[in-house]
């Protein structure tokens, strides 16, 4: 039996403008919230602000060579999903999406929403009309980006006063140490705060997620498991 419907938005694939490497979305970030989500019994579509193929980054992917996420079980089973892998193909756009068709959504991180959410204005009016809805409205690490461009009917930044996360400073500072250069053109720490928001945070690499209201955020991309039982708290309580 169907409980719901719950929409999954990832980022479209594009260049990194400081790495040059392709980049698109984190594997463990769409594959752990479906998980969650279908074994407890919602259908889940996955979208993305332009519509059309989706690609994950590299060192998200558990197959990849680099075997950087090897460890990623979870990621395997669901990657070999034959239902899952067809979500990912021609991908509907947001724009093309009815709010009332969702009893939830989550905005997937990795490293494509830095450099894609700012011109992706049917994702910031999606967000934030379904956010007014009162049903469950997440972004889970750099998908958090989103939060950065949304302002509210009277122009004032969307996050202003709210508490949130996403991915840290200490985080980005580990990234970059392990690339070996800057990875990120901005960071979310830094831009969420500048803009009012109450930005926490728990400890690095580790599960953490915020609540404040419906808006739900994750701090990076081992959260989103926490963030879909989130999701499915509230869902439980309405």
């Amino acid at each position: 039996m169907n409980k719901g419907n719950i929409l999954i938005i990832a980022a479209n694939p594009t260049t990194s403008t400081t790495t040059g490497w392709p980049v698109g979305f984190w594997a463990s970030e769409v594959t752990h919230p479906w998980h969650i989500f279908t074994e407890a019994g919602y259908d889940v579509v996955i979208a993305s602000p332009e519509g059309g193929d989706l690609r994950m980054d590299a060192m998200s992917d558990p197959f990849d060579e680099s075997g950087y996420s090897d460890w990623d079980e979870r990621s395997k089973k669901v990657l070999k999903n034959d239902l899952f892998k067809s979500k990912l193909n021609q991908t509907p756009s947001v724009s093309d999406l009815s709010i009332k068709d969702f009893d939830a959504i989550v905005v997937a991180g990795g490293q494509a929403p830095m450099f894609t959410f700012e011109e992706a204005e049917s994702l910031h009016s999606f967000f934030q009309e379904f956010y007014q809805t009162g049903k469950p409205t997440s972004a889970l690490c750099h998908g958090t980006a989103v939060l950065r461009y949304i302002r509210d009917e009277n122009g004032a930044p969307f996050v202003a006063g709210k508490k949130v996360t996403g991915f840290t400073n200490e985080e980005e500072n580990d990234a970059d140490a392990a690339a070996g250069q800057t990875v990120m053109p901005w960071r979310i720490e830094d831009e969420l705060t500048a803009l009012g928001a109450r930005f926490e945070k728990g400890e690095k690499w580790t599960p953490y997620v915020v609540a404040d209201g419906n808006l739900i955020t994750g701090q990076q991309n081992m959260s989103g498991e926490a963030v879909a039982e989130k999701i499915l708290e509230m869902l439980s309580k309405h």
